[in-house]
Protein backbone atom coordinates (compact mmCIF):
# COMPACT_ATOMS: atom_id res chain seq x y z
CA UNK A 1 0.00 0.00 0.00
CA UNK A 2 1.53 3.39 -1.37
CA UNK A 3 1.27 6.30 1.63
CA UNK A 4 0.02 9.78 0.87
CA UNK A 5 3.21 11.55 1.27
CA UNK A 6 3.53 12.40 5.04
CA UNK A 7 5.91 12.48 7.73
CA UNK A 8 9.06 14.04 5.64
CA UNK A 9 9.98 15.29 9.41
CA UNK A 10 13.07 17.30 9.27
CA UNK A 11 11.80 19.15 5.87
CA UNK A 12 7.98 19.80 7.93
CA UNK A 13 5.05 21.36 6.17
CA UNK A 14 7.82 21.17 2.66
CA UNK A 15 5.91 19.88 0.56
CA UNK A 16 4.46 17.19 3.13
CA UNK A 17 0.65 16.26 1.88
CA UNK A 18 1.46 18.10 -1.40
CA UNK A 19 -2.23 15.99 -3.21
CA UNK A 20 -4.14 16.57 -0.16
CA UNK A 21 -3.70 19.89 0.22
CA UNK A 22 -4.45 20.45 -3.43
CA UNK A 23 -7.61 19.05 -3.13
CA UNK A 24 -8.62 20.78 -0.05
CA UNK A 25 -7.57 24.22 -1.36
CA UNK A 26 -9.65 23.44 -4.41
CA UNK A 27 -13.06 23.10 -1.85
CA UNK A 28 -11.70 26.45 -0.36
CA UNK A 29 -11.20 28.18 -3.65
CA UNK A 30 -14.76 26.73 -4.91
CA UNK A 31 -16.30 28.73 -1.89
CA UNK A 32 -15.33 32.03 -3.46
CA UNK A 33 -15.15 31.68 -7.05
CA UNK A 34 -14.14 29.24 -9.57
CA UNK A 35 -11.14 31.20 -10.25
CA UNK A 36 -9.66 32.14 -7.46
CA UNK A 37 -6.10 31.52 -7.11
CA UNK A 38 -4.16 32.78 -3.62
CA UNK A 39 -0.65 32.98 -5.82
CA UNK A 40 -2.33 36.16 -7.73
CA UNK A 41 -1.74 37.87 -4.12
CA UNK A 42 0.39 35.95 -2.30
CA UNK A 43 2.92 34.96 -5.48
CA UNK A 44 5.52 37.04 -7.33
CA UNK A 45 8.11 36.48 -9.95
CA UNK A 46 10.28 39.71 -10.52
CA UNK A 47 12.48 40.37 -13.42
CA UNK A 48 14.67 43.45 -12.26
CA UNK A 49 16.88 43.27 -15.30
CA UNK A 50 13.26 44.25 -17.80
CA UNK A 51 11.08 45.58 -15.33
CA UNK A 52 8.74 42.55 -15.79
CA UNK A 53 6.76 40.59 -13.36
CA UNK A 54 3.90 38.26 -13.24
CA UNK A 55 2.26 35.71 -10.26
CA UNK A 56 3.39 32.52 -11.19
CA UNK A 57 5.35 31.69 -14.32
CA UNK A 58 2.84 30.48 -16.73
CA UNK A 59 1.08 34.36 -17.16
CA UNK A 60 2.76 36.08 -19.64
CA UNK A 61 5.23 38.71 -18.08
CA UNK A 62 3.96 42.35 -17.88
CA UNK A 63 5.37 45.49 -17.06
CA UNK A 64 5.80 47.17 -13.75
CA UNK A 65 5.17 51.11 -13.78
CA UNK A 66 8.30 52.52 -12.25
CA UNK A 67 6.65 55.96 -11.33
CA UNK A 68 5.54 54.47 -8.17
CA UNK A 69 8.31 52.95 -7.19
CA UNK A 70 10.23 55.79 -5.87
CA UNK A 71 7.12 56.37 -2.93
CA UNK A 72 5.86 52.77 -3.23
CA UNK A 73 8.59 49.70 -3.75
CA UNK A 74 5.36 47.41 -3.22
CA UNK A 75 4.32 48.47 -6.44
CA UNK A 76 7.11 45.79 -7.71
CA UNK A 77 4.17 43.33 -6.73
CA UNK A 78 1.24 44.88 -6.21
CA UNK A 79 0.71 46.39 -10.48
CA UNK A 80 -2.27 47.77 -11.60
CA UNK A 81 -2.71 44.65 -13.76
CA UNK A 82 -2.53 42.53 -11.43
CA UNK A 83 -5.25 44.25 -9.07
CA UNK A 84 -7.70 44.11 -11.96
CA UNK A 85 -6.97 39.92 -12.22
CA UNK A 86 -7.24 39.47 -8.45
CA UNK A 87 -10.70 41.39 -8.97
CA UNK A 88 -12.10 39.01 -11.62
CA UNK A 89 -11.00 36.51 -9.84
CA UNK A 90 -12.89 36.98 -7.10
CA UNK A 91 -16.24 37.79 -9.18
CA UNK A 92 -15.44 34.20 -10.63
CA UNK A 93 -14.48 35.86 -13.80
CA UNK A 94 -11.24 33.55 -15.45
CA UNK A 95 -8.46 36.16 -16.05
CA UNK A 96 -6.96 35.29 -19.78
CA UNK A 97 -3.52 35.69 -18.49
CA UNK A 98 -4.19 32.51 -16.53
CA UNK A 99 -4.89 30.32 -19.75
CA UNK A 100 -2.77 27.20 -18.76
CA UNK A 101 -4.35 26.73 -15.25
CA UNK A 102 -7.88 26.61 -17.16
CA UNK A 103 -6.64 24.33 -20.04
CA UNK A 104 -5.52 21.79 -17.42
CA UNK A 105 -8.53 22.10 -15.48
CA UNK A 106 -11.33 21.96 -18.15
CA UNK A 107 -8.76 18.70 -18.71
CA UNK A 108 -10.15 17.34 -15.80
CA UNK A 109 -6.73 18.00 -13.54
CA UNK A 110 -6.10 20.03 -10.84
CA UNK A 111 -3.80 22.79 -11.98
CA UNK A 112 -1.24 24.96 -10.64
CA UNK A 113 -3.90 26.68 -8.74
CA UNK A 114 -4.89 24.44 -6.60
CA UNK A 115 -1.72 23.57 -5.86
CA UNK A 116 0.24 27.28 -5.30
CA UNK A 117 -3.14 27.32 -3.32
CA UNK A 118 -2.60 24.53 -0.94
CA UNK A 119 0.73 25.08 -0.32
CA UNK A 120 1.17 26.56 3.66
CA UNK A 121 2.55 30.04 2.30
CA UNK A 122 -0.57 30.87 0.62
CA UNK A 123 -3.27 28.84 2.61
CA UNK A 124 -2.56 30.59 5.60
CA UNK A 125 -3.60 33.99 4.30
CA UNK A 126 -6.77 32.91 2.33
CA UNK A 127 -9.76 34.49 4.91
CA UNK A 128 -7.52 37.95 5.26
CA UNK A 129 -7.38 38.24 1.48
CA UNK A 130 -11.02 37.33 0.70
CA UNK A 131 -11.82 39.74 3.43
CA UNK A 132 -9.84 42.17 2.32
CA UNK A 133 -10.75 44.89 -0.55
CA UNK A 134 -9.74 43.48 -4.33
CA UNK A 135 -7.46 46.52 -4.94
CA UNK A 136 -5.41 46.72 -1.06
CA UNK A 137 -1.68 46.53 -1.35
CA UNK A 138 -0.58 42.70 -0.60
CA UNK A 139 3.25 41.47 0.67
CA UNK A 140 3.81 38.27 -0.97
CA UNK A 141 5.40 35.40 0.81
CA UNK A 142 6.54 33.15 -1.79
CA UNK A 143 8.60 35.82 -3.88
CA UNK A 144 11.36 34.75 -6.62
CA UNK A 145 13.68 37.36 -8.36
CA UNK A 146 16.34 37.37 -10.88
CA UNK A 147 18.74 40.18 -9.79
CA UNK A 148 20.72 39.98 -13.82
CA UNK A 149 20.78 38.36 -16.58
CA UNK A 150 24.26 37.06 -16.47
CA UNK A 151 24.41 33.53 -17.66
CA UNK A 152 27.12 31.29 -19.10
CA UNK A 153 24.80 29.20 -20.72
CA UNK A 154 22.77 29.43 -24.07
CA UNK A 155 20.11 26.49 -23.21
CA UNK A 156 17.92 26.22 -26.33
CA UNK A 157 14.68 27.27 -25.17
CA UNK A 158 16.12 30.78 -23.67
CA UNK A 159 16.83 34.04 -24.43
CA UNK A 160 19.02 37.20 -24.49
CA UNK A 161 16.53 38.75 -21.80
CA UNK A 162 18.21 35.63 -19.75
CA UNK A 163 21.64 34.89 -20.50
CA UNK A 164 24.00 37.43 -21.71
CA UNK A 165 25.83 34.11 -23.73
CA UNK A 166 22.71 34.35 -25.84
CA UNK A 167 22.56 38.00 -25.80
CA UNK A 168 26.76 37.91 -26.78
CA UNK A 169 25.48 35.09 -29.66
CA UNK A 170 22.67 37.07 -31.09
CA UNK A 171 24.01 39.92 -31.30
CA UNK A 172 27.21 38.66 -33.45
CA UNK A 173 25.42 35.78 -35.57
CA UNK A 174 22.01 37.96 -35.90
CA UNK A 175 18.56 36.15 -35.75
CA UNK A 176 18.19 32.76 -36.12
CA UNK A 177 16.45 31.65 -39.79
CA UNK A 178 12.48 30.16 -38.46
CA UNK A 179 9.60 31.86 -39.40
CA UNK A 180 9.48 34.95 -37.36
CA UNK A 181 12.97 35.56 -37.09
CA UNK A 182 14.08 33.88 -33.35
CA UNK A 183 15.87 35.93 -31.05
CA UNK A 184 16.68 38.81 -33.52
CA UNK A 185 18.87 41.41 -31.44
CA UNK A 186 16.28 44.17 -32.77
CA UNK A 187 13.80 42.56 -31.05
CA UNK A 188 15.60 43.22 -27.81
CA UNK A 189 15.00 47.11 -27.50
CA UNK A 190 13.41 49.53 -25.47
CA UNK A 191 11.55 47.83 -22.33
CA UNK A 192 12.99 44.13 -23.33
CA UNK A 193 16.52 45.10 -23.88
CA UNK A 194 17.91 43.68 -20.16
CA UNK A 195 19.46 46.60 -17.67
CA UNK A 196 23.20 46.10 -17.29
CA UNK A 197 24.65 45.01 -14.07
CA UNK A 198 27.16 48.26 -14.41
CA UNK A 199 24.20 50.76 -14.98
CA UNK A 200 21.52 52.41 -13.08
CA UNK A 201 18.68 49.76 -12.16
CA UNK A 202 15.64 51.56 -10.62
CA UNK A 203 14.04 47.95 -10.33
CA UNK A 204 17.23 46.53 -8.57
CA UNK A 205 16.91 50.26 -6.18
CA UNK A 206 13.16 49.61 -5.53
CA UNK A 207 13.90 46.20 -4.70
CA UNK A 208 16.42 46.62 -1.63
CA UNK A 209 14.16 49.40 -0.30
CA UNK A 210 11.48 47.06 0.31
CA UNK A 211 13.74 44.57 1.16
CA UNK A 212 13.74 45.61 4.57
CA UNK A 213 9.94 45.18 4.75
CA UNK A 214 9.63 42.26 2.77
CA UNK A 215 12.37 40.09 3.90
CA UNK A 216 10.06 39.71 7.53
CA UNK A 217 6.79 38.41 5.75
CA UNK A 218 8.74 36.08 3.53
CA UNK A 219 8.03 32.06 3.77
CA UNK A 220 9.78 31.24 0.35
CA UNK A 221 12.82 33.10 -1.04
CA UNK A 222 14.37 32.07 -4.15
CA UNK A 223 17.20 33.30 -6.57
CA UNK A 224 16.67 32.93 -10.47
CA UNK A 225 18.74 34.40 -13.30
CA UNK A 226 21.02 34.22 -15.34
CA UNK A 227 23.12 32.00 -13.52
CA UNK A 228 22.65 33.52 -9.39
CA UNK A 229 26.02 31.75 -8.64
CA UNK A 230 27.72 34.62 -10.57
CA UNK A 231 25.65 37.52 -8.98
CA UNK A 232 26.79 39.88 -6.58
CA UNK A 233 23.19 40.22 -5.46
CA UNK A 234 23.26 36.35 -4.08
CA UNK A 235 25.69 36.91 -1.44
CA UNK A 236 24.13 40.40 -0.41
CA UNK A 237 20.78 37.95 0.65
CA UNK A 238 23.17 35.44 2.07
CA UNK A 239 24.94 38.10 4.04
CA UNK A 240 21.60 39.52 5.48
CA UNK A 241 20.27 35.83 6.36
CA UNK A 242 23.53 35.22 8.46
CA UNK A 243 23.16 38.70 10.25
CA UNK A 244 19.52 38.28 10.72
CA UNK A 245 18.63 34.64 11.05
CA UNK A 246 14.87 33.34 9.87
CA UNK A 247 14.00 29.96 11.35
CA UNK A 248 10.44 29.96 9.34
CA UNK A 249 12.58 30.78 5.49
CA UNK A 250 12.88 28.57 3.10
CA UNK A 251 15.85 29.44 1.22
CA UNK A 252 16.08 28.55 -2.37
CA UNK A 253 18.57 29.17 -5.37
CA UNK A 254 18.15 27.76 -9.02
CA UNK A 255 21.81 26.97 -10.65
CA UNK A 256 22.99 25.36 -13.43
CA UNK A 257 25.87 24.05 -11.74
CA UNK A 258 28.31 24.86 -13.98
CA UNK A 259 30.34 27.62 -13.08
CA UNK A 260 33.84 27.82 -12.54
CA UNK A 261 35.40 26.04 -9.56
CA UNK A 262 36.00 29.10 -7.17
CA UNK A 263 32.66 30.34 -7.41
CA UNK A 264 31.06 27.00 -6.54
CA UNK A 265 33.35 26.22 -3.34
CA UNK A 266 32.71 30.23 -2.90
CA UNK A 267 28.88 29.29 -2.80
CA UNK A 268 29.64 26.21 -1.20
CA UNK A 269 30.68 27.45 1.85
CA UNK A 270 27.93 30.30 2.05
CA UNK A 271 25.09 27.29 2.13
CA UNK A 272 27.25 25.17 4.36
CA UNK A 273 27.08 28.20 7.11
CA UNK A 274 23.70 28.73 6.38
CA UNK A 275 22.46 25.56 6.54
CA UNK A 276 25.06 24.72 9.58
CA UNK A 277 22.66 26.82 12.56
CA UNK A 278 18.91 27.92 12.42
CA UNK A 279 19.80 30.11 9.85
CA UNK A 280 16.65 29.21 7.88
CA UNK A 281 14.40 26.56 8.29
CA UNK A 282 15.13 24.97 4.80
CA UNK A 283 17.67 25.71 2.01
CA UNK A 284 16.27 24.12 -1.50
CA UNK A 285 19.02 23.91 -4.18
CA UNK A 286 17.29 24.04 -7.62
CA UNK A 287 19.18 22.49 -10.17
CA UNK A 288 18.21 22.92 -13.65
CA UNK A 289 18.88 19.95 -16.01
CA UNK A 290 16.43 18.33 -18.55
CA UNK A 291 17.92 14.70 -19.26
CA UNK A 292 20.64 13.41 -18.76
CA UNK A 293 24.40 13.26 -20.53
CA UNK A 294 25.20 14.21 -23.46
CA UNK A 295 21.13 14.74 -24.47
CA UNK A 296 21.28 17.22 -21.36
CA UNK A 297 23.99 19.34 -22.91
CA UNK A 298 22.93 19.83 -26.35
CA UNK A 299 19.72 20.92 -25.01
CA UNK A 300 21.28 23.30 -22.04
CA UNK A 301 24.52 24.50 -24.50
CA UNK A 302 27.50 25.08 -22.23
CA UNK A 303 26.29 22.26 -19.57
CA UNK A 304 29.12 20.05 -18.34
CA UNK A 305 26.79 16.93 -17.41
CA UNK A 306 29.36 15.29 -15.36
CA UNK A 307 30.49 18.51 -13.19
CA UNK A 308 26.91 18.86 -12.61
CA UNK A 309 26.24 15.68 -11.29
CA UNK A 310 29.60 15.55 -9.48
CA UNK A 311 28.72 19.04 -7.96
CA UNK A 312 24.90 17.09 -7.05
CA UNK A 313 26.54 14.63 -5.04
CA UNK A 314 29.24 16.98 -3.50
CA UNK A 315 26.28 19.48 -1.88
CA UNK A 316 24.27 16.21 -1.06
CA UNK A 317 27.18 14.87 0.71
CA UNK A 318 28.80 17.96 2.38
CA UNK A 319 25.61 19.62 3.44
CA UNK A 320 23.56 17.08 4.76
CA UNK A 321 21.12 19.16 7.35
CA UNK A 322 18.16 21.83 6.31
CA UNK A 323 18.94 21.55 2.65
CA UNK A 324 17.61 19.23 -0.53
CA UNK A 325 17.49 19.63 -4.08
CA UNK A 326 14.93 19.71 -6.44
CA UNK A 327 15.75 18.87 -10.27
CA UNK A 328 13.76 21.09 -12.84
CA UNK A 329 13.05 19.31 -15.67
CA UNK A 330 11.44 21.51 -18.39
CA UNK A 331 9.59 19.04 -20.47
CA UNK A 332 9.86 19.94 -24.39
CA UNK A 333 9.80 17.41 -26.89
CA UNK A 334 13.48 17.00 -26.85
CA UNK A 335 14.14 15.09 -23.40
CA UNK A 336 11.06 12.78 -23.71
CA UNK A 337 12.61 10.05 -25.33
CA UNK A 338 16.03 10.27 -22.75
CA UNK A 339 14.28 11.75 -19.76
CA UNK A 340 13.97 7.84 -18.39
CA UNK A 341 18.02 7.93 -17.91
CA UNK A 342 17.71 11.43 -15.67
CA UNK A 343 14.57 9.57 -13.40
CA UNK A 344 16.41 6.78 -13.12
CA UNK A 345 19.39 8.76 -11.26
CA UNK A 346 17.13 10.79 -9.43
CA UNK A 347 15.43 7.43 -7.87
CA UNK A 348 19.63 6.52 -7.39
CA UNK A 349 20.45 9.57 -5.34
CA UNK A 350 17.27 8.78 -2.75
CA UNK A 351 18.67 5.59 -2.40
CA UNK A 352 21.77 7.60 -1.33
CA UNK A 353 20.88 10.53 0.33
CA UNK A 354 17.04 10.23 1.77
CA UNK A 355 17.43 8.72 5.03
CA UNK A 356 15.54 10.44 7.49
CA UNK A 357 13.59 12.75 5.22
CA UNK A 358 13.37 13.53 1.52
CA UNK A 359 16.68 15.44 0.05
CA UNK A 360 15.82 14.79 -3.51
CA UNK A 361 13.16 16.32 -5.28
CA UNK A 362 11.89 16.94 -9.00
CA UNK A 363 9.29 18.97 -10.82
CA UNK A 364 8.47 18.60 -14.10
CA UNK A 365 7.22 21.99 -15.53
CA UNK A 366 6.33 22.29 -19.09
CA UNK A 367 7.56 24.38 -21.61
CA UNK A 368 5.14 26.31 -23.87
CA UNK A 369 7.51 28.57 -25.93
CA UNK A 370 9.01 28.53 -28.56
CA UNK A 371 6.42 26.64 -29.60
CA UNK A 372 8.36 24.22 -31.79
CA UNK A 373 9.63 22.67 -28.69
CA UNK A 374 6.19 21.83 -27.32
CA UNK A 375 5.95 18.51 -26.15
CA UNK A 376 2.22 18.41 -27.52
CA UNK A 377 3.60 18.38 -31.00
CA UNK A 378 4.98 14.74 -31.05
CA UNK A 379 3.59 11.39 -32.51
CA UNK A 380 1.81 9.20 -30.31
CA UNK A 381 4.62 7.31 -29.92
CA UNK A 382 6.30 9.51 -27.42
CA UNK A 383 3.10 9.50 -25.95
CA UNK A 384 3.44 5.82 -25.44
CA UNK A 385 6.91 6.25 -24.19
CA UNK A 386 5.71 8.64 -21.11
CA UNK A 387 3.06 6.09 -20.23
CA UNK A 388 5.63 3.41 -19.51
CA UNK A 389 7.85 5.88 -17.31
CA UNK A 390 4.56 6.59 -15.41
CA UNK A 391 4.32 2.60 -14.97
CA UNK A 392 8.23 2.57 -14.32
CA UNK A 393 7.32 5.28 -11.38
CA UNK A 394 4.01 3.80 -10.27
CA UNK A 395 6.17 0.60 -9.68
CA UNK A 396 9.09 2.53 -7.79
CA UNK A 397 6.10 4.18 -5.88
CA UNK A 398 7.41 5.34 -2.06
CA UNK A 399 5.65 2.87 0.61
CA UNK A 400 5.94 2.48 4.48
CA UNK A 401 8.42 -0.19 4.50
CA UNK A 402 10.95 2.59 2.41
CA UNK A 403 10.25 5.68 3.20
CA UNK A 404 11.55 8.28 1.08
CA UNK A 405 13.31 6.30 -1.47
CA UNK A 406 10.48 6.13 -3.93
CA UNK A 407 8.17 8.25 -6.08
CA UNK A 408 5.60 9.99 -4.92
CA UNK A 409 2.03 10.10 -5.33
CA UNK A 410 1.55 13.66 -6.57
CA UNK A 411 4.63 13.49 -8.67
CA UNK A 412 3.04 10.60 -10.69
CA UNK A 413 0.22 12.78 -10.67
CA UNK A 414 2.50 15.70 -12.09
CA UNK A 415 3.39 13.09 -14.57
CA UNK A 416 -0.22 12.36 -15.87
CA UNK A 417 -0.47 15.74 -16.29
CA UNK A 418 2.55 15.97 -18.97
CA UNK A 419 0.99 12.96 -20.73
CA UNK A 420 -2.50 15.13 -20.49
CA UNK A 421 -1.04 17.81 -22.24
CA UNK A 422 0.51 15.75 -25.00
CA UNK A 423 -3.03 14.33 -26.07
CA UNK A 424 -3.99 17.83 -26.09
CA UNK A 425 -2.23 18.46 -28.92
CA UNK A 426 -4.18 16.26 -30.79
CA UNK A 427 -6.51 19.92 -31.09
CA UNK A 428 -4.01 21.74 -33.10
CA UNK A 429 -4.98 22.02 -36.80
CA UNK A 430 -2.39 20.68 -39.98
CA UNK A 431 -1.06 24.13 -40.71
CA UNK A 432 0.11 25.23 -36.95
CA UNK A 433 1.71 21.81 -36.71
CA UNK A 434 3.14 22.15 -39.97
CA UNK A 435 4.75 24.94 -39.13
CA UNK A 436 5.98 24.19 -36.01
CA UNK A 437 7.64 21.23 -37.46
CA UNK A 438 9.64 22.95 -39.89
CA UNK A 439 10.50 25.72 -37.56
CA UNK A 440 11.72 23.18 -34.83
CA UNK A 441 14.31 21.54 -38.17
CA UNK A 442 14.94 25.18 -39.31
CA UNK A 443 16.41 26.01 -35.45
CA UNK A 444 17.97 23.18 -34.62
CA UNK A 445 19.73 22.66 -38.07
CA UNK A 446 20.98 25.78 -37.40
CA UNK A 447 21.82 24.88 -33.87
CA UNK A 448 24.13 22.62 -35.15
CA UNK A 449 25.58 25.17 -37.61
CA UNK A 450 26.43 27.63 -34.85
CA UNK A 451 27.29 25.10 -32.07
CA UNK A 452 28.90 22.32 -33.78
CA UNK A 453 26.36 20.05 -32.30
CA UNK A 454 24.93 17.27 -34.25
CA UNK A 455 21.20 16.62 -33.59
CA UNK A 456 20.86 12.89 -35.32
CA UNK A 457 24.27 11.59 -33.72
CA UNK A 458 23.07 12.94 -30.06
CA UNK A 459 19.16 11.83 -30.39
CA UNK A 460 19.93 8.84 -32.82
CA UNK A 461 15.60 7.95 -31.91
CA UNK A 462 14.86 10.88 -33.11
CA UNK A 463 15.45 10.19 -36.64
CA UNK A 464 11.91 9.68 -37.97
CA UNK A 465 10.96 13.08 -36.09
CA UNK A 466 13.53 14.73 -37.77
CA UNK A 467 13.37 13.98 -41.37
CA UNK A 468 9.57 14.53 -40.70
CA UNK A 469 10.43 18.25 -39.47
CA UNK A 470 12.75 18.22 -42.37
CA UNK A 471 10.08 17.92 -44.58
CA UNK A 472 7.76 20.56 -43.35
CA UNK A 473 10.54 23.12 -43.69
CA UNK A 474 11.99 22.28 -47.50
CA UNK A 475 8.36 22.38 -48.97
CA UNK A 476 7.49 25.69 -47.17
Amino acid sequence: MSIQNKGDEVNKDFKSKFLSDAEVAKEQLDSVSPSMCLAKWKQVSLHLTTGMTNSCYHPPLHEIDVKPLEFHPSALHNTAQKKLARKQMLEGQRPEECSYCWTMEDNGKLSDRHYRSGEPWAAESFKEIVDAPWDQDVTPSYVEVNFNHNCNLRCSYCSPQYSTAWEKEANELGPWPTTVPHNDPKYFQGRRKPIPFREHNPYLTAFWEWWPTLYPELKHFRMTGGEPLMDKNTYKVFDHVLANPKPDLHLNVTSNFSVEEKLWQKYKDYVKRICDGENVEHFMQYVSVDTFGKPAEYIRDGLDFDLLWDRVNQFLHEIPGRSSITFIITMSNLNVSTVGHLLAGIHGLRQLYSNTYQRVWFDTPLLRTPEWMRMDLLPESYRDEMERLGDWMVTWREREEKRFKGFKDYEIKRWDRDIAWMESGEKHDDKYVSRQKADFYKFFNEHDERRGTDFLKTFPEMEEWWRDCERHAKKG
